[in-house]
């Protein structure tokens, strides 16, 4: 909780339940003006009608900036290249759109002369982390408001916001007979809460939103191409695409086949195990067709090199330290890396799957004379000296080890 006077702030809202209400506590509460700051990173119809909404709910400012082909090629997709996967399964949608929704925030909160930021994420979970370490990078010397650690807040579960809306007739997106939180972006969609906070019960089917129901998939597999120029994605069935336009294409298309779900028991940043269920369609056919591609142009020390800090970049992502050095260090020696990954990817999908089947590229270190079983022009003797000058430090360690133990 602040004490300082606060005479305009710039809240980063969404529209949703959590934002709708605290742009009125937020005048109610220090008397001051809020702007309403929120950028598209592909949310969809989550932005319809946001900006009356929000002049009726009492903001003085109104900002919605298209972000969506930023979101891809600046934050989506260097995350794909370093092959993140926090904890080895989740895509990392929110984490990699937090960042840039606080980086333009504080771009706004100067526009706009504000002297404090605010944001509407809950005490318990990771996006105030990501949202206030941005803050500290960018604007150290700006006051940040966060309602729902602030004792007079007074709210301490959805029920409540709903009823704190009702009692002040502020129209809010959502009611009670749907208590999913959800984050949507061009990249995926993340439930969490409600029937989801027992990790024993099922999901239900009617809760999904961007992926096919099992029952509604086609019988028969589709496939679908995607060229990469150095790692790059850049086509699909060789129409060049924008990077949000290709992502939105392939979201739609492997949606189609429930590509893209995973449900989830994570470790949060602030030391809890929490439940997410995420739709990540076009991540996950564009993760296949890469990861596969590097396989045939990266050499294997490359590719091991790129396994053992993929970890440590999702961990970075997920904590919201994007714009930690560390992290742009990473993302350089992924762009060093990846140069030779330019080709195609064939990928099948279907009933849930995307896999790799065919790929071609200019780059291929694959040689079919020497992957032939047909031995033409290898000479097999050579392997002989091979295996003995491989062999001879595991040899010597064995009769070592045997003279000692004996």
């Amino acid at each position: 909780m602040t004490t300082k006077s606060v005479k305009k702030v710039a809240l980063a809202y969404s529209g949703g339940l959590d934002t709708s209400v605290i742009v009125h506590w937020l005048k109610e509460r220090y008397g001051c003006e809020v702007v309403a700051y929120c950028c598209d990173v592909g949310q969809g119809g989550e932005l319809d009608g946001l900006e009356p909404r929000a002049r009726a709910l009492g903001a003085s400012e109104v900002v919605v900036e298209d972000l969506t082909d930023t979101f891809a090629h600046d934050y989506a997709f260097p995350t794909l290249r370093a092959a993140a996967l926090y904890e080895g399964i989740y895509r990392l949608g929110t984490s990699i759109a937090r960042p840039l929704i606080a980086a333009r925030q504080v771009a706004a909160a100067r526009r706009f002369g504000c002297d404090a930021l605010a944001h509407g994420c809950t005490g318990k979970g990771n996006d105030q982390v990501r949202f206030e370490l941005t803050y500290m990078a960018l604007a150290p010397d700006l006051t940040v408001l966060a309602p729902w650690r602030d004792p007079d807040w007074g709210i301490v579960s959805r029920e409540d916001a709903l009823d704190y809306a009702a009692k002040h007739g502020l129209p809010v997106p959502m009611k009670k007979s749907d208590l999913f939180s959800r984050d949507a972006n061009l990249w995926h969609i993340s439930h969490e809460g409600g029937p989801l906070e027992n990790p024993a019960e099922v999901a239900p089917e009617s809760m999904y939103r961007l992926t096919a129901a099992p029952a509604d998939r086609p019988a028969t597999p589709a496939h679908v191409t995607i060229g990469f120029e150095q790692g790059w994605p850049v086509s699909v069935d060789g129409r060049t695409l924008g990077p949000a336009a290709l992502v939105g294409e392939l979201n739609v298309i492997a949606g189609r086949h429930g590509v893209g779900r995973e449900d989830i028991v994570e470790s949060r940043v602030v030391g809890m195990k929490s439940r997410g269920v995420y739709e990540t369609p076009g991540g996950t056919v564009l993760a296949e067709a890469l990861e596969d591609l590097c396989r045939l142009t990266l050499t294997h020390d490359v590719l091991r090199t790129r396994a053992e800090l993929a970890p440590r970049f999702a961990d970075l992502v997920y904590r919201g330290e994007w714009f930690a050095p560390v992290r742009e260090a990473l993302t350089a020696f992924v762009d060093k890396a990846l140069e030779p990954v330019t080709g195609a990817v064939l990928v099948e999908l279907h009933q849930g799957r995307a896999r790799a089947v065919g790929r071609s590229s200019p780059r291929s270190l694959y040689d079919a004379g020497l992957a032939s079983f047909d031995m033409t022009g290898y000479e097999p003797k050579h392997a002989e000296g091979f295996i003995r000058i491989l062999g001879q430090p595991l040899a010597k360690a064995v009769r070592a080890g045997g003279a000692m133990n004996g």
